[in-house]
């Protein structure tokens, strides 16, 4: 998994130009909120906002933050499972799952030491990755890719029963980014 094989796959997912007053996010393009787009130095409307900016953005914001060159060379499927929830739910959030998980997957400590859930994929993150790929294999990619997937839909349950106007959404976050790991740690 590389960035541009993730990245074609999110923009499968994401439409264009999208203006939902319900939607917390505000304006959208290609995925990337207004915020997001602002924060990155984009001053242009959103409607305009292009691919090669929408690109730089996945980039920089997405797979850069969260280290996913790295992350692809230990587990391809968590690198793009990690960048996917990113994009809907913001790095920090993808990076705490990641950690928590690691954490509740090493034993009480046995294999590796828990890591801080500071929301950066750092080195001692990488290592414990590695560790618990290594010991678990393919069948532990898919658990971990499971655990990954059943956290991000909690978040978006918890997220509609605090903002009701999130309900509008919850169906399509469902079906179109909790998705169950494969065997061998792929995509069903």
């Amino acid at each position: 998994m590389n960035f541009e094989t993730a990245l074609d796959q999110v923009l499968g997912k994401e439409a264009g130009f999208s203006d939902d007053p319900r939607d917390s996010g505000g304006q959208t393009n290609y995925g990337i909120t207004e915020a997001v787009a602002r924060a990155f130095g984009y001053a242009g409307p959103m409607n305009l906002l292009g691919l090669d900016q929408a690109k730089a953005i996945y980039r920089s914001q997405y797979w850069d933050a969260l280290r996913l060159d790295q992350v692809a060379r230990i587990a391809p499927a968590v690198a793009f499972e990690l960048f996917d929830t990113a994009v809907n739910l913001g790095a920090d959030q993808a990076a705490a799952f990641l950690q928590r998980t690691l954490n509740v997957l090493n034993l009480e400590g046995g294999w590796y030491p828990d890591v801080k859930p500071d929301k950066r994929i750092g080195r001692l993150t990488l290592a414990s990755l590695q560790d618990f790929v290594l010991r678990r294999g393919a069948e532990g990619q898919m658990v971990l890719m499971r655990a990954l997937n059943a956290l991000q839909g909690a978040f978006y349950i918890e997220l509609a029963e605090r903002r009701a106007k999130d309900e509008a959404f919850v169906y399509g976050w469902l079906l179109n980014r909790v998705e169950i790991a494969a065997a061998a740690g792929g995509k069903a």
